[in-house]
């Protein structure tokens, strides 16, 4: 849904809107501590908002990731049902970066919303929400342990153990890619330095999540994303310094149940409507 075969079709704007109350869609870059993130912006008519931030899923290739960006804004701007939420929608880079590394990039935009947004582009910012599909699931959990927001969401979040999926890769079980890769480049395979793979896998991220989150899953998902799930689930719900983790289960659905299932779409709005 949105991976580089959702190809996008708008116009990327890069020009500074104008300071008024109307509405507008444009794209701005956002210098963090040594490193740049794109960002989509879409503001409705007015000047007081509340914020819901998304982060895209898998691309692989930084040539995709605007559109990613774009894709994934509008997807969830369809399960949105307030119109009155501007939404930001963070191209993180993946490219050549070991995995999790665009964490920064990502924390780099969050930082910009809390903290400057408001000023340059001249509106109020009240509430602000993340929320992520896939690996855009494992950022905004990342981002969960890190800064406090007013809620948080992530749909089907992974890679959730990083030495089960790049093992079946040694093992040509499945297909190489540029993830696994990469990590065995820098640090060996899984059976010479599984800690290394731990460390980024988001079962190590089930702790001291600072603000609530639900965590959306279908249960049709692929059996990487099922093998390790039941153990994902049980160690946020058993989290003694976590804000309330809320965890819906979508049976019949798969790694799409978010933007697929009424009764999910209904969660994601009863969450940030309770917050």
């Amino acid at each position: 849904m949105f991976g580089a075969t959702a190809a996008c079709k708008k116009k990327h704007h890069h020009t500074d809107p104008v300071i008024n109350d109307s509405a507008y869609q444009i794209t701005k870059t956002i210098i963090g501590d040594s490193l740049s993130v794109e960002v989509v912006i879409d503001k409705p008519k007015g000047t007081s908002f509340d914020v819901l931030m998304v982060f895209h899923g898998t691309v692989s290739y930084d040539s995709l990731i605007l559109d990613a960006a774009y894709n994934t804004l509008d997807g969830f701007k369809l399960i949105l049902d307030r119109k009155d939420m501007m939404i930001v929608s963070v191209a993180y880079p993946e490219e050549n970066l070991l995995f999790g590394d665009n964490v920064k990039h990502a924390e780099a935009a969050l930082l910009w919303v809390k903290n400057k947004a408001a000023a340059e582009l001249g509106i109020q910012i009240k509430k602000v929400f993340l929320a992520g599909h896939s690996q855009g699931g494992y950022v905004v959990t990342r981002l969960n342990t890190m800064h406090e927001t007013n809620g948080v969401i992530a749909n089907a979040p992974g890679p959730l153990n990083l030495v089960f999926r790049c093992q079946l890769e040694e093992e040509g079980k499945i297909a190489a890619g540029a993830v696994c890769n990469l990590l065995k480049t820098k640090y060996g395979t899984t059976t010479v330095n599984p800690a290394a793979y731990q460390a980024r896998s988001l079962l190590k991220f089930t702790t001291g999540f600072k603000s609530d989150i639900l965590f959306v899953q279908g249960l049709d998902d692929t059996p990487i994303q099922m093998t390790s799930w039941p153990l994902f689930k049980q160690k946020v719900t058993e989290c003694t310094d976590c804000k309330q983790v809320k965890v819906h289960e979508v049976a019949g659905f798969g790694h799409q149940s978010l933007f697929e299932n009424a009764g999910a779409k209904a969660e994601f709005n009863k969450f940030i409507a309770e917050r």
